[in-house]
Parts: C-alpha cells; sequence; structure tokens
C-alpha cells in the first residue's frame, strides 16, 4: 500500500512536471540575435515587412481593426515614434489616455503577434511640432539633442515615464517591444546616441537590439554592436526646396545601388556625400530600413502625389539591393491630435523642427492604408512581395546582391533595363525594375538576363514591370514569372503582364504558360496566378467600396478678399492661418443618418478644412485627391459639417502635381459623396 500511495504520488509529480516543462516551452519567448546578413529568430534568419502606424493619430477604438489590416497586408513588424509633445505638451502633466494610451496600443499589438520596434525620441520629427519636443523644453536654458545634463534629466523622465507603459511588456517578458530607436536623423556624437542608451537601460529596458537612423553621417561613430543603423528612401519629397516637378535625387531609388545612405531624404536639413560605396564598418552590420517610403505628405509648398507604383518598385529595389528589413513610413496613415495648447502640425513659424508647413490636421501619408484605414492600391502589391520574404526570407537572407547594369543611371536615362540579382551556391532570385516616377521609360525588347550560370530566354520587359524570378528555386531551374508564396508543398507564381510566361522544371521548359488561378496548377505543384489573385494570395478579403450615395451641400459663403502668401523662414511659402479662413468660401454639408462609411469631397482651391461647429475635424492641401473623412468618427448629434476652401491664386509658389486642375484662380466644391464599405 505505501508503494502504491508512493508510486502515485511520484506519478503526480512528474506530471506535473511535464505540464509545466510542456507549458513553459508554449509560453517560450524565441531568441533574437542579428549578424551581418539579418534577424534571427531561434537561430532561424527572417526577412520582416515593418509598418509604421502612429498609435496617437488614430482613435483607441480603431487600433485593432487596423492592427490586424497590417498584419493581413503582410506586416511582421510593427515601427512606432512615441511623440514626446503628445504625452507632455503641458510640463509635469503626462497624459496615456485615449489614443495616447501606448500600454493598450501594444497588448494590442501582442494579441496579434507582432512585434514592435518603438522609436523613443526624445526628437522624432514625424512632422510633428518641434520634432515632438515639447515648446517648454525650449524655455528652460538647455541644448536639446545634446548632453547637456538638464536636457538629459528632462529625457530620463520621458524615457522612465514611457517605461511605464512598456513595463511587462517586453520582449524577454512574452510581450511585443523587440527594439528601440533613439532620437533621430542625428548628425552629431554618438556619445549622445549611447547615453540615451546608458539612460533607457538605467530605467530597465532590456531589448534583443536596438537602433538608430543610418542618416545623416555620425561626426564621431557609435561603438560597434550598439545599435544597429536603419535606412531608407523615398520617391519624392514634400521638404525638398525646388517646387519642379520630379526634383532633387528622387529617381536614385530606381536604381539598384550598393550604397545603403540616401541622398535624397530630408534635403532641408541634411545633406550628403553620395561616394556610391558602401562605407567601411556598414556591411558589417544587416542592411535594413526603416523608411521606405509607402507614400508622401503633402506640404504648403509642395503637394506631391504618390502612385502605386512608386512604393512597390522601390521596394523591389531595395530587397535586389541586399536590404534584409524593409520597414516603410509610412504604412498607415493617421490624423493629428487635439493639443491642449497648439496645434501639433510642423510648421516654419514653431520653435524648432520649422522646415515646412505641414496640414494641422491630416497625416494620410497616401500610405498603403489611408487615414481612415482604407486599403490603397499598393497595399495589395506590396503583400505580394511580404508572402514572399515570408517563405522565402530564410534562403534569401544570406544571398549577397550582384550588380551586373550600371548603379548609377542618370535620371530618365531609358537606354539600361536596371535589374540586379542574389545568389548563393547556385541558387538566387532576379530583381527587375523598368518603372521611375514620373519618367516614361520604354519596353525593354530582347533582353536577355543571366544568374548562377543560368541564361534566361530573350523576352521583352514591358514598361512600368517590377519583377522578381527565381533561379534554381523549389525545383524549378528558372521561370519568367514572379515568385510570390509557397505552402504546404505549393509554389505560387504571378504572371507578368506582357510577359510570356517561360517556365523550365524537371527538365522541362513549358512556355506560354496561361494562368490559371487556385483551381488548378500549372504543372505538379506549380500554380500560376494573375496580379490580382497574387495580391489576395491566402487572404479571405472579399472587402470592395461602392458610392452610397450622393450628400447634399450648398454654399453660403462665397470667399473674400485673398490672402498675401508669404515666403517663411525657410524660405518656402507659407500656409494660411486661422484667421485666414475667414475669408474662405463656406459650404455646409448635411450628414446622412448612416454614418459607416467616408464623406469624399471632390473639390478645387487652395487649402480645405472640415469644421463640426467650432471644432476642426481635419483639413487637406489641393494636389488631386479627393479629400476624405471618416463619418464615423462624427458625434451622434452632429447633423451637418462646414468646408472652407480658399481659392487657388494665380503664380503660386507651390509645387502642384499634373492631376491637380490649377488654371483657374478659383476654388469650387464638384462633389460630395459617400464611400461604403461592402
Amino acid at each position: 500500500m505505501f508503494l502504491k500511495k508512493t508510486f502515485l504520488f511520484l506519478s503526480l509529480i512528474l506530471s506535473t512536471a511535464l505540464y509545466a516543462a510542456d507549458k513553459a516551452d508554449s509560453l517560450r519567448v524565441p531568441v533574437v540575435t542579428w549578424d551581418s546578413h539579418s534577424l534571427m529568430f531561434d537561430g532561424k534568419r527572417v526577412v520582416p515587412a515593418m509598418g509604421e502606424i502612429h498609435y496617437s493619430r488614430i482613435p483607441a477604438e480603431e487600433w485593432q481593426l487596423e492592427v490586424q489590416k497590417m498584419k493581413d497586408g503582410g506586416i511582421t513588424i510593427i515601427a512606432c515614434y512615441v511623440f514626446w509633445n503628445h504625452i507632455e505638451e503641458i510640463e509635469g502633466q503626462y497624459d496615456w489616455s485615449g489614443q495616447r494610451n501606448l500600454r493598450r496600443f501594444l497588448e494590442i499589438c501582442k494579441q496579434e503577434g507582432l512585434p514592435v520596434v518603438l522609436r523613443l525620441g526624445p526628437f522624432c520629427h514625424g512632422e510633428v511640432r518641434n520634432g515632438g519636443i515639447p515648446d517648454w523644453v525650449f524655455t528652460k536654458g538647455c541644448k536639446s539633442r545634446s548632453e547637456d545634463p538638464l536636457f538629459l534629466e528632462y529625457v530620463q523622465k520621458l524615457y522612465r515615464q514611457i517605461f511605464t507603459q512598456v513595463q511587462g511588456l517586453q520582449w524577454k517578458d512574452g510581450g511585443p517591444v523587440i527594439g528601440a530607436q533613439f532620437d533621430n536623423e542625428f548628425r552629431g556624437h554618438g556619445s549622445y546616441l549611447m547615453r540615451l542608451k546608458q539612460i533607457a537601460q538605467e530605467i530597465g529596458y532590456d531589448l534583443p537590439f536596438y537602433t538608430r537612423t543610418g542618416w545623416p553621417e555620425l561626426r564621431t561613430p557609435v561603438p560597434y554592436g550598439e545599435m544597429i543603423p536603419l535606412y531608407g528612401d523615398y520617391a519624392d519629397g514634400f521638404w525638398d526646396r525646388n517646387i519642379d516637378e520630379a526634383t532633387g535625387n528622387y529617381y536614385k531609388a530606381f536604381n539598384f545601388r550598393a550604397f545603403r545612405v540616401s541622398d535624397a531624404i530630408a534635403t532641408e536639413q541634411l545633406s550628403y556625400a553620395d561616394d556610391g560605396v558602401v562605407k567601411k564598418g556598414k556591411e558589417e552590420y544587416p542592411y535594413f530600413t526603416c523608411e521606405l517610403g509607402g507614400g508622401m505628405m503633402t506640404a504648403y509648398h509642395r503637394r506631391v502625389y504618390l502612385y502605386p507604383e512608386d512604393a512597390y518598385a522601390m521596394a523591389v529595389v531595395k530587397l535586389g539591393s541586399g536590404s534584409n528589413l524593409l520597414g516603410y513610413y509610412m504604412y498607415h496613415g493617421g490624423t493629428n491630435p487635439d493639443g491642449k495648447l497648439n496645434y501639433l502640425n510642423e510648421t516654419q513659424r514653431t520653435p524648432a523642427t520649422n522646415y515646412n508647413d505641414m496640414p494641422v490636421k491630416t497625416y494620410d501619408f497616401q500610405a498603403p492604408l489611408n487615414e481612415f484605414g482604407q486599403k490603397n492600391p499598393h497595399y495589395y502589391l506590396l503583400r505580394k512581395l511580404h508572402l514572399f520574404m515570408k517563405d522565402y526570407g530564410e534562403t534569401l537572407a544570406e544571398m549577397e546582391a550582384v550588380f551586373p547594369c550600371e548603379q548609377e543611371i542618370p535620371q530618365g536615362d531609358d537606354s539600361h533595363l536596371r535589374w540586379s540579382y542574389r545568389q548563393k551556391d547556385g541558387h538566387g532570385f532576379i530583381f527587375i525594375n523598368n518603372y521611375e516616377r514620373l519618367k516614361n521609360l520604354t519596353d525593354k525588347r530582347n533582353v536577355q538576363v543571366e544568374a548562377c550560370g543560368i541564361k534566361f530566354p530573350k523576352i521583352t520587359i514591358p514598361a512600368g514591370v517590377s519583377c522578381i524570378f527565381p533561379v534554381n528555386i523549389d525545383g524549378i531551374q528558372y521561370a519568367t514569372a514572379q515568385i510570390i508564396a509557397r505552402c504546404e508543398g505549393n509554389i505560387y507564381l504571378e504572371q507578368i503582364k506582357g510577359v510570356p510566361t517561360v517556365i523550365a522544371v524537371d527538365g522541362k521548359v513549358l512556355k506560354n504558360v496561361k494562368a490559371r488561378g487556385l483551381s488548378k496548377p500549372v504543372y505538379k505543384n506549380i500554380y500560376l496566378l494573375d496580379s490580382e489573385t497574387a495580391g489576395k494570395l491566402f487572404f479571405n478579403d472579399d472587402v470592395s467600396y461602392t458610392v452610397g450615395g450622393e450628400v447634399a451641400f450648398r454654399k453660403i459663403q462665397e470667399a473674400g478678399t485673398a490672402r498675401e502668401i508669404t515666403i517663411g523662414a525657410q524660405k518656402v511659402a507659407e500656409e494660411p492661418e486661422d484667421k485666414d479662413f475667414e475669408q474662405a468660401a463656406v459650404y455646409t454639408i448635411d450628414i446622412p443618418q448612416q454614418r459607416d462609411g467616408l464623406l469624399c469631397i471632390n473639390y478645387y482651391g487652395d487649402v480645405a478644412r472640415l469644421y463640426d461647429g467650432d471644432r476642426l475635424l481635419d483639413d487637406n492641401f489641393y494636389n488631386g485627391r479627393e479629400f476624405q473623412y471618416a463619418l464615423w468618427r462624427l458625434p451622434e448629434n452632429c447633423t451637418q459639417l462646414q468646408l472652407r476652401i480658399l481659392p487657388l491664386q494665380p503664380t503660386m509658389p507651390i509645387y502642384f502635381p499634373r492631376e491637380a486642375q490649377v488654371k483657374e484662380p478659383s476654388e469650387k466644391l464638384n462633389r460630395v459623396y459617400l464611400l461604403k464599405q461592402m
């Protein structure tokens, strides 16, 4: 009896121990490391897609759905600024409520299984007033963004406050916070960044990795391994001082290049010496981006209009140039929250970071997910790349980039097919780009590419095409179709419009293969999809939008005396102030009872503002796109909105894109309608 009881007792202990071990293993946090190639989770190489979203620019009740949309789009890491003046606009009064509740946002990211890189500041930029540094800091007699002890004392308080939101949600705790960035676009001594890191770690930040922006070049370096430098590129820039079309060096973003630093970012404040090579020491770090333009804002003086192909072609080029983390700025647009003392947008009249005049409220950024979460076309375009990065990242990560064509192709030069390949041990991927923003590149006929000893057949690459071809991947010797994903032994390719599909597999060459979709493979386990199906692969996305009817509006005030457009401290045109809208044309817009759609305002003019009574809801710098607003954000008792439009003026010192109608100095509200989600 004693032995039986002893046996039962020991069995209970053993089963309890095994249960605890199984539970502990299921809750075990993957070990995150990095080397010169990539991030690794438990030793497995990954090529993440990182998307920027600013929680404090989105109502808290929308966070869950919007984070899910990012995940559905293939985003595997969230990046997010923590704007100091969003949480401590008034000294000593911290506000973590509502849409400023960082902890709640992080908990949602944890629920969705998405790691988060927090960009802690103290300086962020992000087109926020003073780059995020509160006005009161500039009254204290300390030098901001420096090792001034008084400034660092304020930073310590800030970091400690942020830690109250982060504590228990760090990666080591099973939380989502996997990394942190210190400051942003800093060009001084690396010792300042190291002091920020020291302050953070003394408070309790303990993360797998830390980052900094890899531009501009620091005056003195940060010790190796302390912070991974992250890079970026944009197709165009609102910050450019020039008001001509296709200005600057943005065209270089469409060339495959070994050089990591863009000389087109923040050109209103930074300058670069582009020597075309990776500087010594940089090759010891992985090539990651944190600011690849998912879109672009409009500044008052420069109204950039972005196209879906801009973001997609840049992303293909960055992968083909060796990048092993694509970080998009922005991936999701937003709306500036109401300030307690001031508007929270960047302007030329603020104490610091006064390079541009930005809209007061909107931060739409023409991103894959717009200000109100609507999926723009490049959401689906980029998703194809994200599927590829997820399924082939482990293979791609160690592949070296090879540049068979010129890396410094002049702007608009149409004499080259831009391409590169990445390869290792006879396996590879060919990256092709025949697109440059605002330039009409032509079809490239009878071109032949070669990688890993495999010559492709001569083909035509149509104008506007950006794609990735496999070489000795998953049994496919080569294919003139874009490789998208693999799942349960099946391989999914996309048929590129205008390119005859040839697949060499199992010693056979299948020519002129036609897309059959998901219903039937074109050969054994190989599926060939059209572009729309490829963008929605493994995604039950039946969302569509339909016009929900016209919305009544009427004009109640003609525009008065036109304001004088002044040139600001940064030598570009200044945006209008509140008082200027007293002379605007005024319209009333009747709000329908159903409020589940977007209000679409088709107008032309200089600037439009939408009000609920005296409260400014949103604004728009006219660039040819419609002005939209989410009706679900309105209070129930709101039945009418007021729209104020300032007229266009002759010879405005402003860049307007081709899509804007600016021939006649005037304003006009053409149409107001609902766009409803089906």
